[in-house]
C-alpha cells in the first residue's frame, strides 16, 4: 500500500476482501490457474531462483529490487493483486484493462516508491492458503515444515509465475521464509536462500518507528490491517506477531514501545537465521546492509558473481541510516546482539 491515507477506493476494497478473505477462494483460482495456464508446463524444480528473507528492515526490498532490476528474474507485482494466486489468468482478464498508475511512496514512508509493476512480497498467499494453520498462530507466527504436497504445489505456482513474466529464474522477497527455509531448500535444491541483516540497533529503532506509522495508519483505516493481514505482514502495526523461535520473548503489547523488545526479536531471528548456517542443512547466504553501503560497487559485483549473474549491472545508492542508535538500558542484551552481529558479519558475503 502506498502511503497516502486511502489509497484503495470501494470498488478495490470489496475486490481485495472478495479475493483475500476468504481462503477457499484463493484456493478456487490457484486451482482454475493451473487447470488453464498449467498443462504440459514442466516443473522448475532445479532453477538457480534466489528467496530474499529476513527480518524487517534489515535492507530485504533493496536486495530484491537491485535483482529485479537486472531483467534476469520472474517476481511477482502489484499488478498480479489481488488475484495473486491466478497470475495469468489475472493477467489475461485484465489485458483490455491494464492502466498504468503514477509511482507513490510506499506506507513505510521511507522513499521507497511504488507503483503497479513493482516486485512486492506477494507469493506468502500461497502459504497461508496452502498451510496457514501450520505457522500462524493469534499472536505469533511459528517455524513450520511443509508436507511434500504442499512442496509440489509450490513448485507448481512458482513455474506459473515464471511463465507469467516469461523468466527461467523466481526472484521472492518473503521475510516470513525465515519460518520454513528448510521446506524452501526442499522444493528447490538450487536456490540461493539470501538473508540479510543490519545493525542491529539501528535495526530496532526502525521496527519500532515502522511499529508506530503502520499503528497510527491501521487505526485510522481499518482496510489498511485486514489487508496486512491477508499477505501475513506482521512484522509490526496493531496485528503484529513476532516470530516465536526459540528465545523468543513474550512480552506484553505495552513494551513494544520498548526499543528492547526489538532488539530481542533481532537477536532470537538471527540467533535462528545462523544455526541454520551452523548445522549446513540451508546454507544461507547472508549479507549486510552496511557491507552493501560501504562497498557498493564491490559489493554488487561480489554478489552478482555468487547468483551466477555474468554481465549483469547491479547498481546500489544506499540510503541514509538513521544517525542515531536507540537508547538501551539493559547493556546485557546489547553485548549479545553485538557479538551476534560480529558473527553474522564473520558468516557473510564479503
Amino acid at each position: 500500500m502506498s502511503s497516502q491515507s486511502s489509497p484503495y477506493g470501494p470498488a478495490a476494497r470489496l475486490l481485495h476482501t472478495l479475493a483475500l478473505d476468504r481462503p477457499f477462494v484463493a484456493e478456487t483460482w490457484l486451482d482454475l490457474e493451473e487447470l488453464i495456464h498449467g498443462r504440459g508446463l514442466a516443473t522448475a524444480t532445479n532453477g538457480p531462483h534466489v528467496f530474499v528473507a529476513g527480518l524487517a528492515r534489515a535492507g530485504t526490498t533493496m536486495l530484491m529490487r537491485l535483482l529485479h532490476a537486472s531483467g534476469r528474474f520472474a517476481s511477482l507485482s502489484y499488478r498480479d493483486m489481488p488475484f495473486v494466486l491466478a497470475p495469468n489468468l489475472w493477467a489475461s482478464l485484465t489485458s483490455r484493462s491494464r492502466r498504468d498508475i503514477p509511482a507513490q511512496e510506499r506506507a513505510h514512508g521511507d522513499g521507497v516508491l511504488v507503483d503497479a509493476d513493482s516486485p512486492e512480497a506477494l507469493d506468502e498467499v500461497f502459504w497461508r492458503v496452502a498451510c496457514g494453520s501450520a505457522y500462524i498462530r493469534p499472536d505469533t507466527l511459528v517455524p513450520m515444515d511443509a508436507d511434500d504436497d504442499t512442496l509440489e504445489r509450490f513448485r507448481r505456482y512458482v513455474t506459473l509465475i515464471l511463465k507469467r513474466y516469461g523468466c527461467d529464474r523466481y526472484l521472492s522477497k518473503n521475510n516470513n521464509n525465515v519460518l520454513r527455509l528448510p521446506s524452501i531448500r526442499r522444493a528447490f535444491p538450487n536456490a540461493n536462500l539470501i538473508v540479510p541483516f543490519r545493525d542491529p540497533l539501528r535495526q530496532a529503532s526502525s521496527l519500532l518507528t515502522q511499529h508506530r506509522r503502520f499503528s497510527a495508519q491501521q487505526r485510522d483505516d481499518p482496510f489498511a490491517r485486514r489487508y496486512m493481514t491477508w499477505l501475513v505482514h506482521h512484522e509490526f502495526g496493531l496485528d503484529h506477531r513476532p516470530f516465536a523461535f526459540p528465545g523468543s520473548d513474550g512480552s506484553a503489547d505495552a513494551e513494544r514501545e520498548d526499543p528492547g523488545y526489538w532488539l530481542r526479536q533481532w537477536i532470537a531471528a538471527y540467533t535462528h537465521l545462523l544455526r541454520h548456517r551452523e548445522d549446513g542443512a540451508v546454507d544461507p547466504i547472508f549479507v549486510g546492509y552496511e557491507w552493501m553501503c560501504e562497498a557498493s560497487g564491490d559489493a554488487c559485483a561480489t554478489l552478482a558473481s555468487r547468483l551466477g549473474l555474468p554481465g549483469a549491472t547491479l547498481t546500489f545508492t544506499p540510503r541514509a541510516s538513521p544517525t542515531e542508535a536507540p537508547e538501551i538500558a539493559d547493556r546485557t542484551l546489547v553485548e549479545r546482539a553485538r557479538d551476534l552481529y560480529a558473527a553474522l558479519r564473520r558468516a557473510s558475503l564479503g
